[in-house]
Formats: C-alpha cells, sequence, structure tokens
C-alpha cells in the first residue's frame, strides 16, 4: 500500500516522503498513531498544495528579513549609560540594553539575535551583528553615549 508520511518515521522515511508498505503496518501502526496518509490522488494534491504554501511563507519571511535588515542597517542605535574616565563604561552595554534601545524605536528584535561577542565597554560607535534569519545577518551602528 502506498502512503503518505505525515512526520519522520524511522526506518521508513522523512515527512512528506511517498512509501510502498505492507497493508498491515499501514493499516495497524502508521493509520492508527496519524504518522500517515493514503497515497490518493487527493490526498498528493493536498500535500503538494501544503508544500507549495510553506515554500511561499518561507519565501516571504526572508523578503521581510531583508527589508528589516535595509531599514535597520541605515539607523544608528543610541544607549545611554554612566562612565567613567577615558570613555570607559561602567559594567558594560549587553544585548539586552542594545534590544530595549530598538523596541524603543519601534522594531520586535529579541535580544537573543543579537549576536554580541563581548559586551560593549567603551563609549564611541560599535558595529553589531543581528540574525534577522537564518539567511539574512544585519549590521547595526549601535552608538553608546554618556547618560
Amino acid at each position: 500500500m502506498k502512503v503518505i508520511l505525515k512526520v519522520d518515521v524511522k526506518g521508513q522515511g522523512k515527512a512528506g516522503d511517498v512509501k510502498d508498505v505492507a497493508d498491515a503496518y499501514a493499516k495497524n501502526v502508521l493509520f492508527k498513531k496519524n504518522l500517515a496518509v493514503e497515497a490518493t490522488p487527493g490526498n498528493l494534491k493536498a500535500f503538494a498544495a501544503k508544500e507549495r504554501r510553506a515554500e511561499e511563507a518561507a519565501e516571504e519571511e526572508l523578503k521581510q528579513a531583508q527589508q528589516l535588515k535595509d531599514k535597520l542597517e541605515k539607523e544608528t542605535i543610541v544607549v545611554k549609560t554612566k562612565s567613567g574616565e577615558g570613555g570607559r563604561v561602567f559594567g558594560s552595554v549587553t544585548s539586552k540594553q542594545i534590544g530595549e534601545a530598538l523596541k524603543g524605536m519601534g522594531y520586535k528584535i529579541d535580544k537573543r539575535k543579537i549576536e554580541l561577542e563581548h559586551p560593549i565597554k567603551a563609549l564611541g560607535f560599535t558595529k553589531v551583528p543581528v540574525k534577522l534569519h537564518h539567511d539574512v545577518t544585519a549590521s547595526l551602528n549601535v552608538h553608546v553615549q554618556e547618560a
């Protein structure tokens, strides 16, 4: 019997694969556990349409990430903090503070997406990478000023 796997099944294949399995295995295991559906023409069309929608959604997400990258790279994010002599910051500027500054500017970016290797410990301008999508990384201009 031909089936379309809904999820990855160990020993059978990945989600979306069309496999030929024994009738008893299909009826007693795959269908009962809702791991697969029978590969009828209607189910094959529905699965193909679902894949197309997922691809279109992924393309749209990438496009939005590119647009956000273009916007962010034109901006300068200002973070104010206390500092001492020689432009040394008391403590450091972290990704959380940068995320809050972005939120204040109207951008909704999670602090975990801000890839700050080391906390910023000096006043001035710094380039900070932000991972917006697995293919898109923006470079933020962060200006640390004395409060």
